[in-house]
């Protein structure tokens, strides 16, 4: 997403309106999976590459726009529905819709978990709302000697209003994992990670207003940028995070049969 490749930005009113028009167009993807309200589609690349670009869709009944945007931006909120997340944490603030962060995730066993720094920025638009993120390198989070640091080239979520209290999610996904994953991992993801993680994030959504209540209601620094304690980060310190820099482990020999009991009912 990073124009030139080289010089990290905040995006701008083109880089949403692009966002949108990926999220909402057919043209050039391919239905992976249509079932129970959720749809995913892959795009553009070999089905066997690694670095596929992945969309999803669901209808989501009884939760307003709003409140998705809200589930999707509370880290503290994340920890109840996100069980693949090992942590996240904002790192600072760019400017009032844009910032840093941390997140790490489980992926299933015997794959070594991944993790990201992330240049994150949201803009609310009428009763549609987006959230786009890009990898960045900054120098006080080095990749992990625990962690693949994987590489989203572009990663955002789409919630557009639809009626009286529902919404339609967009998720688009291109993301370098780092390592050259076997087929089955590529598949697994269209066909069952992606549908259930849009299930969850739904379920999320309908949970949220009662645990708000609960949780300091009233912040909400997404929404009210004065409440943003972050620390303030300049553009300078940070660059493009290219994947030919990093790790690249094989992972290839892995078959399913590897997986655990666990990791089929994750």
């Amino acid at each position: 997403m990073s124009r030139g490749g080289e010089m990290v930005y905040i995006p701008d009113d083109s880089d949403f309106s692009s966002f949108r028009d990926q999220c909402e167009s057919l043209e050039g993807w391919h239905c992976r999976y249509n079932k129970a309200g959720v749809t995913v589609w892959s795009q553009g690349q070999e089905e066997s590459c690694t670095v596929q670009k992945i969309k999803t869709r669901i209808s989501c009944k009884d939760v307003p726009a709003e409140t998705l945007y809200d589930v999707l931006h509370d880290t503290s909120y994340r920890k109840k529905w996100d069980s693949n997340m090992i942590e996240t944490y904002d790192i600072g603030r760019l400017t009032v819709n844009a910032d840093v962060g941390y997140y790490s995730w489980k992926c299933p066993s015997p794959l070594k978990n991944r993790d990201f720094v992330t240049l994150r920025s949201w803009l609310p638009l009428g009763n549609d709302y987006m959230i786009i993120n890009y990898s960045v390198k900054h120098p006080k989070y080095p990749p992990r000697k625990d962690f693949v640091r994987a590489v989203s080239l572009q990663t955002g979520y789409l919630i557009k209003a639809n009626g009286d209290g529902a919404c339609v999610l967009y998720y688009l996904t291109q993301v370098d994992p780092r390592g050259s994953l076997p087929k089955w991992v590529v598949n697994r993801v269209s066909q069952f990670v992606a549908p259930k993680a849009m299930k969850k994030i739904y379920k999320a959504g309908l949970k949220y207003p009662e645990w708000k209540r609960k949780h300091d209601p009233g912040y909400k620094p997404w929404v009210y940028p004065e409440q943003n304690t972050l620390p303030s980060v300049s553009l300078t310190e940070l660059s493009v995070q290219h994947a030919d820099s990093l790790e690249n482990i094989d992972e290839t020999g892995l078959t399913e049969d590897h997986l655990s009991t666990s990791d089929h009912e994750a």
